[in-house]
């Protein structure tokens, strides 16, 4: 299945405060991203710590989400668990909820099979009604979706892409050489998201347009419009902040630099810390030579 959205999706971080999501704050952070051109967002990805919140607050935010959105982009939950059954209710409620797609995230620690994660998917994928994106991130997870599997992933009916974050563009082309016209192909690394849309990518699933969505976008449309030459100086200018939204771990520096242009992103959720101070001042720089505004 291909053609569940083109374009860019923002990971995006959920906003913190002592009475649980800041939803307020959250919703201002939709309205930025559909005013910077965004196609979609993910909720409740790992950007967004699901693993600190609540079963109540997942149900709230996706709530809040899809209303907060009113269809005007559409919206991707993360739903991927290292149990297969609980990786499939949150899939069921999340499409009960209203979500437009579902990104799972491979199992995590338990280091299954291949096998094992074709049947994850394959559960997934006949539990719900709605498009599902296999979300492979092995430095996270320790298990990586080979190519074989990616093509043998793209026979379920709503299997409609893959989120690539392997960070081995050898084995991303040989991924998206045997999905090529069954299932789309998404950059999980800002890095590397220019030669993932050049060879046939749809679109990317960024960490940093949570920041510069507007700047992202016109990235994604001049390659979508084959100028390869512009694309790449705004990937350029880009990559400065990119690399700054990993100073260290996801979603660390990504809540550190929206407090940064304004926004109350709260921090993030123990065993995450703060920004340390020696970062900050790197991270401010980056924003500010990617031309945003600080406060």
């Amino acid at each position: 299945m291909t053609g569940f959205f083109r374009g860019i999706a923002t990971a995006m971080i959920t906003p913190f405060n002592k009475e649980g999501v800041n939803f307020d704050e959250f919703g201002k952070m939709i309205e930025y991203q559909i005013e910077g051109g965004t196609d979609a967002i993910v909720v409740l990805g790992t950007t967004g710590e699901p693993a600190t919140m609540t079963e109540d607050e997942k149900e709230q935010t996706i709530r809040y989400a899809v209303k907060k959105a009113g269809g005007r982009i559409k919206v991707i939950i993360g739903t991927g668990s290292n149990d297969t059954k609980k990786a499939v209710a949150a899939s069921v409620r999340a499409e009960k909820l209203g979500a437009d797609g579902i990104l799972a995230v491979t199992p995590y620690y338990n280091k299954c099979t291949q096998k094992g994660l074709y049947d994850y998917y394959k559960a997934i994928c006949e539990a719900v009604n709605i498009p599902v994106i296999a979300y492979n991130v092995p430095s996270r997870t320790a298990v990586n979706i080979l190519p074989e599997t990616a093509e043998k992933l793209a026979s379920l009916p709503n299997m409609t892409g893959i989120k690539e974050a392997s960070g081995n563009m050898a084995q991303v082309v040989e991924t998206m050489r045997r999905i090529r016209g069954k299932m789309d192909l998404y950059s999980g690394e800002d890095f590397l998201n220019l030669p993932m849309l050049a060879i046939g990518g749809a679109g990317l699933i960024s960490v940093a347009s949570n920041i510069a969505p507007a700047l992202m976008k016109k990235m994604y449309t001049l390659v979508s419009e084959n100028k390869l030459k512009e694309a790449n100086e705004v990937q350029d200018f880009l990559l400065p902040l990119e690399d700054a939204c990993f100073l260290e771990v996801n979603p660390i520096p990504v809540k550190a630099a929206y407090n940064m242009i304004g926004f109350d992103a709260g921090i993030p959720r123990s065993p995450l810390t703060e920004l340390e101070e020696g970062n900050k001042a790197k991270l401010l720089a980056a924003i500010k030579n990617a031309g945003l505004k600080c406060v």
